[in-house]
């Protein structure tokens, strides 16, 4: 395990105590909590997006705001849905949050999940085209922004106004490397192969949309196997990223258990449900003793194929709490996943 980071599905609202009552409370404890994070050593805040939902829903500003504070961490989603997005804006968008964060920005991206609106995308002026599903829009969609982040023109010159120049102009600022940064949210094997094919890194949740009978954990493992076979075959030029996302709740002290006992009883294994009409099978959550989750955590084959682990945290408890949570987990779980926060630092020394 290379990198340890959090994921925040950035819940807000008034709820019997929640700490995160408002957006406004939400964008600013993901700032604090990101800075939090930097402190202990771990090495990414991510952040889910939705639309219509009180969660995070404009991933940029907060991206920017996080990397103005912050030196070393990498930020990122996980993920947006491309059926809502603007191609070539996001492109903008994208550049400008890695340039300010120095080529930090690890940005998940999916045909994303099913949103509390009724044709949301449609709502935003995106609608599939003649014989297109959501899916192939979200597709083409991504095509689109990732040719526009290579700096491929996209708009034909108007001389008049371009200094003379003639041919298609790519969409500005550009950031270097950015391409190479871009995750595809593969909830299949097949999804997973798909973004092999094309050169995205693969970010794999705590579901899949499928089901083959056996664990959660090895079916991901496969996934993630397959993935690498494919981008082998492919013969991309650099090494492809894996991340893995896990529900990690270590218990203490009193407090821990106040709020996890709960958990650890009842959502310990795997559930197999329907989403958008497709059998779904949804990882388990780790709550326990440290001891214990370090133990289950070296277990699961698919947290130790990837190389990247995505912490979901309850983000509603608040900065301090889920600071603590991060410090349990980087003290007393993660060394036994073989995460050393040092390493990255000597490695990139040539040590």
């Amino acid at each position: 395990m290379e990198r340890i980071g959090f994921l925040s599905f950035g819940h807000w609202g008034p709820g019997q105590g929640s700490r995160t009552r408002t957006a406004g409370d939400a964008l600013l404890q993901a700032i604090d909590l990101s800075v939090a994070a930097e402190e202990l050593g771990l090495d990414g805040a991510f952040f889910r997006v939705h639309h219509f939902a009180r969660q995070q829903a404009s991933p940029f500003p907060l991206l920017s705001a996080i990397a103005a504070r912050t030196t070393r961490i990498e930020i990122g989603t996980g993920v947006i849905d491309m059926r809502y997005e603007n191609p070539l804006y996001m492109a903008e968008e994208a550049a400008a949050a890695d340039l300010i964060s120095g080529g930090r920005l690890q940005l998940g991206i999916s045909r994303g999940s099913p949103e509390p609106a009724r044709q949301g995308a449609a709502a935003f002026g995106y609608v599939p085209g003649p014989g297109e599903t959501d899916a192939d829009m979200a597709r083409r969609h991504t095509d689109l922004f990732r040719k526009a982040i290579t700096g491929a023109g996209v708009a034909e010159a108007d001389p008049r106004y371009a200094g003379g120049a003639t041919g298609l102009l790519p969409v500005q600022p550009q950031s270097p490397g950015l391409a190479e940064r871009i995750w595809w949210g593969a909830g299949t094997r097949k999804t997973a192969v798909w973004a092999a094919e094309l050169g995205m890194n693969l970010m794999s949740s705590t579901l899949l949309t499928e089901d083959t009978g056996v664990p959660f954990h090895e079916l991901q493992a496969e996934q993630i196997q397959l993935f690498r076979d494919a981008w082998a075959a492919a013969g991309h030029e650099y090494t492809p990223r894996v991340s893995v996302s896990r529900s990690v709740l270590p218990i203490a002290d009193e407090e821990d258990s106040r709020f996890f006992a709960g958990a650890a009883l009842r959502d310990g294994r795997d559930q197999v449900g329907i989403i958008d009409g497709l059998t779904a099978r949804f990882g388990k959550s780790y709550a326990g003793a440290p001891d214990v989750l370090a133990e289950q955590l070296a277990a699961d084959t698919a947290v130790q194929a990837a190389d990247t682990l995505l912490l979901t945290i309850p983000n509603q408890l608040g900065v301090d709490f889920n600071a603590k949570l991060l410090g349990t987990i980087s003290r007393h779980i993660a060394p036994s996943l073989g995460w050393n926060p040092g390493s990255r630092t000597a490695a990139a020394k040539g040590c």
